[in-house]
Formats: structure tokens, sequence, C-alpha cells
């Protein structure tokens, strides 16, 4: 599906999910499993995960018979709080409160612990009344008294939420989740929903202002290889028969005149792709003969280089134009459903589709894209159905042969059906023997055979997509991460990276997938760094909020473990 990059079907390898091995597509933003990059998933002895604990703490007083007046000073405070939790119990919250005061004021001050117990059951006292200012204030008590006071922390972290202070929020959730060894499920989606919010806040106000980027030649190459009937892509030469060209007898006319969109289409084979959008803009100003033609080819690199904004009145144009060469309307509206897409918004990306399939009912293209689409909408039958009708216009669209044994192992794994499984792997076999020059074919049959850890037979499929697309940067990005899985050779897997980096400098991915890899490592303020760089390279706002994410955990760990002298384990 074409979007501001090409979009892929998910990959749901058995990679650990701090692997992040996703393919290039759209970004799908993951949860806290992925984001807090310590987690080794352990649980507590009798295998469950813990849950939140709403009771006030403190179990009764060993000198509850005794004489009152005889009893010591925390003696009696040990007492008033017991009372407040009868009182807490009964759900009467303001006679909790008054008995844990009273608790508070009795207490010795050298005697911390129950001090801190204290405050933090009169802060849970005060959650209950929603009174969230009072329950920070307790519970900034109960920690100082107790630094790693797990409850304090989180009832804490809640309440700063409540209060829309998501970055002090964000420390204390992390603090928890690293103190719990990531074993308390409301924690962890605490956290995630932190993280999605301000990643999405930072998103919004970076996107705006950032400097669009053209990405690199591979990129863009790359983009426009995933149509096989567009007319903006393909050569258009002095002495080229073009469609609408012919006379009723079918002779062609040669195209001598000149016009700034065919200086533009000049510029594409050059590879000189700066100069297209001021081409384009000439061509729309002057009403030249191309102007539809400008007019996608416009809108296409404003996608390219991220600018939606620009690019959705564009597209809007040629869809509306009905003079215009229908191929040109379709593929207008594939982009804009792709956009859509890329906004989150399904509804409006599958009406472009089925647009898109009305008024060009033998376009191959239609029908590869929107089957890509119904992946990412989880709809791999109608998928599939997609996909035939693109294999059937076009038989020799090994990318739409290949994607399609991809959805179908897809379904099959997820189904736990080791019977198609097989008939799904068998089929990557007869892909790659009849077509051998798709990388593509190999590469998503690496994925496959990743997750059933056919790792050796996986390693040689990438070798097969090198050969074959050297410059694919993100080839050596899915080879890196095998070699991690496969191996935990990290050696190999940085130099792979690396090697991604350094065919592409533009690559998003390989930054991405670096700087989880340096979280892993202990590495975090390179790991920040390379986010940061993801983050400068996004063409998405959607991809930009799950990197500011990835990059807003790490800060929060090199916090956490500076203030709590936690050293994360490292690779």
């Amino acid at each position: 599906m074409a979007a501001s990059k090409p979009v892929e079907p998910q990959s749901g390898t058995g990679l650990p999910r701090w692997q992040l091995a996703l393919l290039v597509g759209t970004p799908i933003v993951l949860g806290v499993g992925a984001l807090y990059l310590w987690n080794r998933s352990r649980t507590n002895k009798d295998g469950k995960r813990t849950g939140e604990r709403k009771t006030p703490e403190g179990s009764a007083s060993p000198v509850q018979g005794q004489d009152a007046a005889a009893a010591s000073p925390l003696d009696r405070a040990q007492a008033a709080k017991n009372k407040g939790n009868k009182y807490f119990k009964a759900g009467k919250y303001e006679n909790a409160i008054q008995c844990y005061t009273e608790a508070i004021a009795l207490c010795p001050a050298e005697q911390k612990t129950d001090l801190s117990t204290f405050y933090q059951n009169r802060a849970a006292a005060f959650e209950q009344l929603m009174k969230w200012t009072e329950v920070v204030q307790d519970c900034c008590e109960a920690v100082t008294m107790n630094p790693r006071y797990v409850k304090a922390l989180f009832r804490r972290a809640k309440a700063l939420e409540k209060l829309d202070n998501k970055k002090e929020c964000l420390e204390d959730v992390t603090a928890v989740c690293i103190l719990e060894a990531f074993q308390n499920q409301q924690s962890m989606l605490l956290a995630d929903k932190v993280l999605k919010h301000l990643g999405k806040e930072k998103a919004k106000d970076k996107y705006k202002s950032r400097e669009p980027m053209m990405p690199s030649p591979q990129f863009i190459k790359s983009y426009f290889s995933s149509f096989t009937d567009d007319i903006i892509s393909q050569a258009l030469q002095k002495g080229e028969k073009k469609d609408e060209d012919k006379d009723k007898e079918g002779e062609a006319a040669e195209v001598t005149e000149s016009s700034a969109y065919l200086k533009a289409k000049q510029y594409m084979e050059e590879e000189n792709y700066d100069k297209i959008i001021s081409e384009c803009t000439k061509e729309v100003d002057s009403g030249g003969r191309y102007t539809a033609e400008a007019l996608l080819l416009r809108a296409t690199f404003y996608l390219l280089i991220g600018n939606a904004t620009s690019a959705q009145p564009d597209l809007d144009r040629v869809i509306n134009m009905q003079d215009a060469n229908v191929k040109l309307r379709a593929n207008a509206l594939i982009k804009r459903g792709s956009m859509y897409m890329q906004q989150q918004q399904p509804m409006l990306s599958t009406q472009d589709f089925d647009l898109a399939a009305e008024i060009d009912t033998r376009n191959p293209d239609v029908y590869h894209h929107r089957g890509q689409l119904k992946i990412l909408l989880d709809q791999v039958d109608e998928a599939v159905g997609d996909f035939d009708e693109c294999i059937l216009l076009r038989p020799d669209s090994a990318l739409a042969q290949a994607q399609k044994c991809f959805a179908l192992y897809r379904q099959a794994y997820t189904g736990n059906n080791p019977s198609q499984v097989q008939t799904a792997m068998d089929g990557f076999e007869d892909v790659i023997r009849r077509f051998p020059k798709c990388a593509e074919g190999y590469a998503l049959y690496a994925q496959a055979l990743t997750d059933q850890q056919q790792f050796g037979k996986a390693d040689e499929m990438y070798d097969k997509c090198i050969e074959l697309e050297p410059d694919n940067a993100t080839t050596y990005v899915h080879k890196g991460l095998l070699q991690l899985q496969w191996k935990q050779d990290l050696d190999l897997g940085l130099e792979l990276i690396g090697k991604a980096i350094e065919i592409d400098n533009k690559c998003d991915f390989a930054y991405e997938t670096m700087g989880t890899i340096e979280v892993q490592r202990g590495n975090l303020d390179r790991a920040i760094d390379m986010f940061h760089k993801a983050i400068n390279l996004a063409k998405s706002e959607m991809e930009m909020a799950h990197l500011y994410s990835l990059c807003d955990a790490a800060y929060a760990q090199t916090e956490v473990a500076r203030k709590y002298g936690l050293k994360p384990p490292t690779l």
C-alpha cells in the first residue's frame, strides 16, 4: 500500500518484542513490552502477575489488648492506623483520613517505615475522594522516607496522570515497572497509556514545524517499484508512445514539446529528486498539457517528504478531474487512501480504494495495494481475494504472489493451524522458484522461516535478498536482528545494522532498531541519540509519535536509574 513509504504486512515473528523486528511500512505503535526494554517477562512464584492492592496497609497492632496508657507512642499510632483501616474498608474515607492523620502525629519521627505507611494509607483514602493533589503530597512524604516504596510510587503516578503531569507520572511508573520486575499488569498499562499520550503530544508539535526531508534514492526507487500501472513513474521521453496520444488508426504522435513536467520526469531519471516539486509547480501554474500528471507527481513527492497537508489538495484535484486519464485518478485514490491509513482513518482509506476499483476495474495496482490495506485491517480473506485479482490481471506480479503467501501464512500461524502453515511455506518455495529475481519473496519467506525457528534457512533467504538488492538497508537490519535471535551474536548484529546506516543514512528503521539494542546494552544516552535521529526522519505523525514513545521510555529509564541507583540488565 503506497503511503509516505511502501507498506508491507506486519510481521508477527517470534522475535522478542524489544527487537522491534517490524517490516518497513506503516509504523505500529507497540505496547509497553516493547517500550520498556528491561522487561524479561518474569512472573512471581505461582506464575501469576501481581495486581494492585486497594486496601490500606498494616496488620493489627500486637498491643491492642494492653492498657492504652502504658502503650508507647508507636503503639498508639498503630492503633490509630488500625482504626483508620476499619473505616477505610467500610467506605468511611473522611473518618479514615482523621485516624491516619492521628497516627502520623503520634508516630515518632525516627520510625520512618511506619510513618511512610501511614502517609501512604492516607493517600489511599484521598484517592477514593479523588483529591489528587493531596494524594501526591502524601505519597511524596511516603517516598521520601522509603524511596523504593512501590505502592506509594504507583499511587503517586496515578494521581500525577489525573493532574496531567505526564513527565513525572512516567518516571514514577517506570520505577514501579522496574522495581516490580514488570510483574504488575496495571503499572504496565499505565506506562503504555502515558507513553502514547506523550508521543502524540510531542509528535503533533514537532511534525508541524519539522523541516521536510527527501528520502534516500533507494527508498524512492523502492516506493515507485510498488506500482506497475502508474503513468507518472514510467519513462516519458521523446518519441515514446503514450495511450492518450494515439489517433483513431492506432498511430502515436511523438512527444516533442518542452514542458516543466517533462523536465521533472527527466530529473526523476537522473535521481535529482529535489527539483521535481518545483518543476511540477511550474507546470500546474502555467496550466500546461500535463497539469494532471504534474499534480499527481507533486503530491507523490509531498507524501515522500512527509508533507501530507500539501499532498492532499493535489490528490483531491486529480481525483475530481473527470476528463483526466482514469489511471491517474486511480493512482491518486490509492495514494490518498494510503495517506488516510497513515492518519489512522481506515474508513476513508477503504472508501478511496473501493472507488479506485470501481473506476479502474482492471488496474492491478488497486488490488495489490488494497490487499495490503486489508492485511493491516486483519481482513485476511479479503486481502487474499485482492491479491488473486491482481495476479489474474498481471500473472507476472511476483510481489503480489509473495504477499498473498505471506497473508495465508499469517492467517495459518496466528490460527495455530500447522497443516495450513506448511501449505503456505510450500507456497513460498513455489514463489521463489518461479520468480528467482523477486527480492521481496525471499524477504517475506525469511520472516516466516524465522517464526518457525528455521534460522539457518532464513539467513540464506536474507543473503539472497542482499544479492539481488545490495543497496536495500532494511534487509541488513532484518538480517542483523536474526543474528541476535539465532546466535545471540551482538557484534555481528550491530555490524549489519551499522552497514544498513552506511548504505542509507536516512533509514529510520535502522536508527530505531539500533536505539532499541543500545537500551538493551544499557547505553541509554546513545539509545536516545539513535531515537532522535529516527524521529527527524519520520515520514508521518503517527510514526513520529511511536518513536517519541520509545525515546521517552529510554529517557525515563535513565532518570530512574540515576534516582534509584538501578542498573539495567544488559545483553
